[in-house]
C-alpha cells in the first residue's frame, strides 16, 4: 500500500473476497467488543475504524470500509478509504472553497479593472496570493497525511488481520 508518492490526499483501495458481505460485516462488528486498540462502528454496509480518542491527534486518520455484495460473481467487494476525521476534512474543504471563491472574485475584479484601463495591481496580487494559499493548503494536507501514515498502516493491518483471523484473503 504505497501512499507516499501519490497526489491523492485520501488513499483508496478495493479488493474482492469469496465470503458473504453480511459475514464480513458481522466479523467487524464483533471486533467492537473483543479488542480496545481501535474504535469500530458499523452503519448499514459501512464500517468505520478509528484510533481511540485518547490516542488521536489532529491528523489521525480513520478507515472507512464499504462492504458490498458482488453481483457479477460470488463473494463481496471491500472498498476502503483512508481520510482524516470528518470534521477536519470538512474544515479543510471549507478553506479550499473560500480560497477558490476569493481567487475567482479577485480574478474577475482584476479583469474588470484591466478592461477599464484602471490599475489592477492589488487585485492581481490577491489573485496570485490565493494560488499561494492553495499550495499551502495542499502541502498542509500532505504533511497531515505523512503525520498520520503510521496510524494508516495500523488501521490497514487491523483490517487485514481481522479478515485473516477467519481465513479470509483478497482474491486476485
Amino acid at each position: 500500500m504505497s501512499t507516499t508518492n501519490t497526489i491523492v490526499l485520501r488513499p483508496r483501495f478495493k479488493f474482492h473476497v469469496m465470503h458473504d458481505h453480511e459475514t464480513l460485516l458481522k466479523l467487524f462488528e464483533d471486533k467492537k467488543t473483543t479488542q480496545s486498540d481501535f474504535v469500530v462502528s458499523r452503519i448499514d454496509d459501512h464500517v468505520f475504524i478509528r484510533i481511540p480518542k485518547d490516542k488521536q491527534h489532529f491528523w489521525s486518520p480513520q478507515l472507512h470500509l464499504e462492504i458490498n455484495k458482488e453481483f457479477e460473481k460470488e463473494g463481496s467487494v471491500i472498498y476502503g478509504l483512508f481520510g482524516p476525521n470528518p470534521t477536519v476534512w470538512t474544515m479543510f474543504m471549507f478553506f479550499h472553497f473560500i480560497v477558490a471563491g476569493l481567487f475567482i472574485a479577485f480574478g474577475i475584479w482584476a479583469y474588470v479593472n484591466w478592461s477599464l484601463g484602471d490599475s489592477f495591481t492589488l487585485q492581481l496580487f490577491f489573485t496570485l496570493f490565493a494560488v499561494v494559499i492553495w499550495f499551502a493548503l495542499y502541502f498542509g494536507g500532505r504533511l497531515g497525511k505523512k503525520t498520520g501514515m503510521n496510524e494508516m498502516h495500523q488501521l490497514h493491518h487491523f483490517m487485514r488481520d481481522t479478515l485473516r483471523s477467519e481465513g479470509i484473503h483478497a482474491e486476485g
